[in-house]
């Protein structure tokens, strides 16, 4: 069976597996099965521990579920005053819920905020059928769409996040769903922020966002958080602070298993700050800066620019700015014709002997193929040269 799968054009984002060497400062303390921070602004992987070993992601399965649903409202196969109806198995969820029954009809944006504010299995299972048709189509829709994104490590069984066997992820899938939820949707990225909600017709039992540091750090702005006896306390955190040198930096922070509610708060809240006071975000060129101006052979330009079409910026051990060095890691010759966006090298951004960054630079600029007497006159001088 064939599905839409969102294929959404991401920035070419530099490793994780490579940025992870990075890592020159002693991190804090964290009472965490995995752990991870991760500069969203420059994406490099700060510090980690255990990132690619095997956990139940708990309610952390929504983020997948709500990237589908993100998916259904771009195309129009769902709109936000849609209403949904509420099966018997959405209703009879175990778990934390919304409180919806089979005689309400439910729009799509209160089951989004029943899934996100309230973790409600009973509006994610609504969610799951109205795009999938049934929970097991739609769990199918994950896992292939798993795959598009490059989640190597994931393998989903439903779509709520309840333990089952073979419902497994890994903190490095789950930085990588979560980065592309925030880039690919930024329309709904505030309803990961919402700190309370309610559906008018239900019992009113706890309307807090069950992620905390929404309440204790007003730079905090999501993401989700997961929790069953078998994945312990999970939190994905991701904070936005400004920086007079560089901006705004975006951080992101995940651990996995805990065993409190504070634990997990208390242990993001540690993450977030170590990683927004041990790193600097550094500017090195600006969005579609030429990064460098190599000659181009056989075209009708004798040059070309390359670079990014965003900024590029990297999160240095604070205090060491002025030491890092860049080196443009590029073919030789480059021989035309290229297309606007077309992948030539990359920039390397090192700090000593530590690779920082690697980032792929782009044509800013295609360049069409030149005559036949053009290429001609240039195939000797490349004979020569």
């Amino acid at each position: 069976m064939k599905y839409f799968l969102q294929a959404i054009a991401a920035p070419v984002l530099a490793s994780v597996s490579l940025i992870a060497a990075a890592q020159s400062v002693a991190g804090p303390e964290i009472a965490a099965k995995s752990y991870m921070v991760l500069d969203v602004t420059a994406n490099q992987v700060l510090l980690e521990k255990d990132i690619d070993m095997a956990v139940e992601p708990a309610s952390l399965t929504k983020l997948m579920t709500a990237y589908l649903v993100f998916g259904a409202l771009r195309t129009k196969k769902l709109s936000l005053t849609q209403t949904l109806p509420v099966s018997t198995k959405a209703w009879k969820m175990p778990g934390s819920r919304m409180f919806i029954d089979p005689k309400m009809q439910v729009p799509v944006e209160d089951l989004i905020k029943g899934m996100i504010v309230q973790s409600g299995n009973d509006a994610t299972m609504a969610l799951a059928e109205g795009v999938g048709g049934t929970s097991e189509r739609f769990v199918e829709m994950m896992n292939a769409q798993a795959k598009v994104l490059g989640m190597k490590a994931t393998g989903y069984r439903n779509p709520e996040g309840l333990t089952e066997a073979g419902h497994t992820t890994t903190a490095r899938d789950l930085s990588i769903l979560s980065t592309r939820l925030m880039h690919d949707f930024p329309e709904y990225a505030h309803y990961d922020g919402m700190k309370k909600y309610h559906y008018p017709g239900t019992p009113v039992s706890n309307e807090n966002n069950r992620n905390g540091l929404l309440f204790r750090d007003p730079t905090v702005d999501g993401l989700k958080t997961g929790h069953t006896d078998a994945a312990g306390y999970c939190l994905i955190a991701t904070a936005k602070r400004e920086f007079p040198n560089v901006g705004s930096r975006r951080l992101l922070t995940i651990v996995l298993g805990t065993a409190s509610d504070n634990a997990r708060l208390n242990e993001s809240q540690k993450l977030l700050n170590w990683g927004y006071t041990a790193y600097e975000g550094v500017e090195l060129f600006d969005a579609n800066q030429a990064v460098a101006t190599p000659n181009v052979w056989k075209g009708k330009e004798a040059t070309m620019k390359l670079g990014r079409p965003e900024a590029i910026v990297v999160a240095v051990p604070a205090g060491n700015a002025a030491k890092v060095k860049t080196e443009i890691q590029r073919p030789d010759p480059l021989v035309a014709p290229f297309t606007k966006g077309q992948a030539v090298g990359a920039l390397k951004v090192t700090l000593g002997e530590k690779t920082l960054l690697t980032v792929p630079l782009v044509a800013l600029d295609g360049v069409e193929q030149a005559g036949i007497l053009g290429r001609a006159w240039d195939s000797i001088r490349l004979w020569i040269k």
